[in-house]
């Protein structure tokens, strides 16, 4: 299994329950989400380091007691790693999703006893095997106790995206399996299950709530007209989607730009979301860090101010990770 980390620049001190978190908040450098399989040699500007459990990890479990006690494994061990350093690193939660309420169990246990900063999900969990196999996805009222419990703790919860397993990913790909992964799967099979979130009314039942989605948001910022306009014609259906997925763009959904420094795209999404919805991201190791810094610094100044840079860079990434509280 693969432990990812995701790279922030910040010294963190210890975070035990109820301590506020002490860190070297230089006002310089950037806070990013990295699936890093390695300390990059390049880290440029930033410093701080928070590890998951990157893809698909527990979500590839289809045992739900192996999975619960996988989870439990991989932040009690994630944990141990840290404990000697907690100024250099922290940790999001590995999480089984079979059953909401032990996922919300395990969510309070790591943020509140292992001072872990949220959740880290691969997109949907995998239950079942054979011709009994089955896709969990979270955006039905079952799993209403553990979002509950994410705002209760006022922590995010990054969902990131994953390989299909078989025999879906053949059904769909055999045709043309250079679209495996990042180039098309990725986006299309996270932005279902986001817009799942949304039109199911998740963000209505939990307005509160604070979900990340990476790569400029698995696309669906750039597809906005489109998708209210034809999602209105779903309310006489029954769809319990009370407003629409811009809306929820601009008050549950933050994206990063982690393998998308597309400065066009980003434009248009702070046109369309606002800027204060965009989080700095590299997507280390499959982007290099230099290709990153490279861009925060030749061209973030062509198109947003001093401010407005140290926002998307660390400002507001020190706000959505509650970093100063």
């Amino acid at each position: 299994m693969y432990v990812a980390l995701l790279l922030f620049s910040a010294l963190l001190a210890a975070t035990t329950a109820g301590a506020r978190r002490v860190w070297n908040d230089t006002g310089r450098g950037s806070i990013v989400f990295e699936e890093a399989w390695t300390i990059p040699e390049f880290i440029g500007q930033s410093g701080y380091m928070v590890l998951s459990c990157a893809s698909p990890c527990i979500q590839g479990v289809a045992d739900p007691a192996n999975a619960s006690a996988m989870a439990i494994s991989v932040n009690d061990e994630l944990a141990r790693q840290i404990s000697n350093n907690t100024r250099r690193f922290g940790a999001f939660a590995a999480l089984a999703m079979h059953d909401p309420a032990v996922a919300a169990q395990e969510l309070r246990r790591t943020v509140k006893e292992l001072g872990f900063l949220g959740g880290l999900i691969n997109d949907y969990q995998q239950s079942g095997t054979g011709d009994n196999q089955t896709f969990i996805f979270y955006d039905q009222p079952e799993f209403d106790v553990f979002w509950k419990t994410v705002v209760e703790l006022d922590v995010p919860i990054y969902l990131h995206p994953r390989v299909n397993p078989q025999p879906v990913s053949g059904l769909l790909f055999a045709h043309a399996p250079f679209l495996i992964g990042p180039a098309q799967e990725f986006a299309i099979t996270l932005s279902t299950h986001i817009l799942g979130l949304c039109t199911n009314g998740i963000f209505d039942r939990f307005p509160n709530l604070t979900i990340i989605s990476g790569h400029l948001g698995e696309r669906i910022p750039s597809d906005l007209y489109r998708i209210n306009d034809q999602l209105t014609r779903q309310v006489v259906a029954g769809m319990p989607m009370q407003k629409n997925v811009t809306f929820y763009f601009q008050h549950n959904i933050l994206e990063t730009t982690s393998g998308n420094f597309a400065t066009d795209l980003v434009k248009f999404h702070a046109e369309q979301i606002g800027l204060e919805r965009i989080l700095y991201s590299v997507d280390y190791p499959y982007v290099a860090m230099e290709q990153g810094a490279e861009w925060l610094d030749n061209e973030v100044p062509t198109f947003l101010n001093r401010e407005q840079a140290l926002a998307l860079k660390r400002g507001r990434a020190i706000e959505v990770l509650r970093l100063n509280r």
